[in-house]
């Protein structure tokens, strides 16, 4: 059985080990593929995995041997989907691998924002603390969350597990879903409408998939109506936001401050209004990336493999095969 990764690098930069996908067959690891050499690459294996190169329908066509598409990503927006239903090829994804390690960078950024330790370790090594008339240097503002409350846009698992990191840390919990509304266990969720979450909420964390429907819906009007103190925070999808009115809001002092780890764009393009807004810290789409996150992906692609070669295949997203 021929095997072939098109996208392997960020999976595997040199830490991790493919060894359990390459017990299933002949495996080729490309670390990068561009779109011309996708059927070029492609072509004769029977199982293809894919971060984010895309699968388009007319590429999916000329791939007359393809039985199985892994993601290697819980989003699976890179495959056609519906093409690759009417071909009878199933499309899996990896559902649970990194919700730890993204709700663990999400409190990071918030922290960030509140406790400048970047900024802070940067004046220390530059000198200031040494010349400081006191024993402190109290320089830039620092926010106490404790009683502070915490917006959630998507209280799925890695939504949830910001939630109670936010209230083991004091804050009161709000959250919006346009559907689902099941709330963990273990402390108090209110559940509000969009607008009224983004008047209420202290710090906004969006942790929801992007769809035709909510992309770009964090805009001027959404903004316009947070607190002035108030921080948005972004480790979902970049095209949840958009940027320019983003950059607009911070620079005209509507929020106070935003750090986000995705981009509407990836990489993130050097004329990008993030780049230059006040007070936004950015981060290169590295939440997921922790290595025990990344041998989790591994494990689950070599399980999906294997539940698909035993007739049962598991985590398929296109259901109308």
């Amino acid at each position: 059985m021929k095997i072939v990764v098109l996208d392997g690098h960020t999976l595997n930069p040199g830490d991790n080990q493919w060894d359990e996908v390459a017990a299933f067959g002949e495996l080729t690891v490309h670390d990068r593929t561009p779109e011309h050499l996708v059927v070029e690459r492609s072509s004769g294996a029977q199982i293809v995995l894919t971060n984010k190169t895309p699968l388009k329908a007319a590429t999916l066509a000329e791939l007359p041997e393809l039985k199985l598409i892994c993601v290697l990503a819980t989003g699976y927006n890179v495959v056609d989907l519906a093409a690759a239903a009417r071909l009878g090829i199933p499309v899996v994804n990896v559902p649970e691998y990194g919700s730890d390690s993204v709700a663990q960078h999400a409190i990071a950024l918030i922290l960030e924002l509140t406790n400048r330790v970047a900024r802070y370790n940067e004046a220390v090594h530059g000198g200031d603390w040494t010349r400081s008339a006191d024993f402190t240097l109290v320089g830039e503002p620092l926010t106490e969350l404790c009683g502070r409350t915490i917006g959630i846009v998507g209280l799925g698992r890695i939504g949830a597990r910001v939630a109670a990191v936010a209230h083991a840390l004091g804050m009161q919990v709000v959250a919006y879903n346009p559907r689902h509304r099941t709330a963990p266990g273990g402390f108090s969720v209110t559940w509000v409408e969009l607008g009224e979450l983004f008047e209420r909420s202290d710090v906004v964390s969006l942790h929801c998939p992007l769809t035709e429907d909510n992309a770009g819906m964090v805009n001027a009007g959404l903004l316009s109506r947070m607190q002035r103190h108030a921080l948005l925070i972004n480790t979902s999808r970049g095209g949840l936001v958009n940027e320019r009115d983003l950059a607009d809001a911070l620079n005209r002092g509507v929020i106070a401050g935003a750090a986000v780890d995705v981009a509407a764009s990836e990489p993130i393009p050097a004329d990008s209004p993030l780049l230059t807004a006040r007070n936004c810290i950015i981060t290169p789409h590295i939440a997921w990336a922790t290595l025990a996150a990344r041998q989790r992906l591994m494990a689950t692609t070599a399980q999906n493999i294997a539940a698909f070669l035993e007739g049962s295949p598991q985590n398929v997203v296109n259901q109308n095969l």
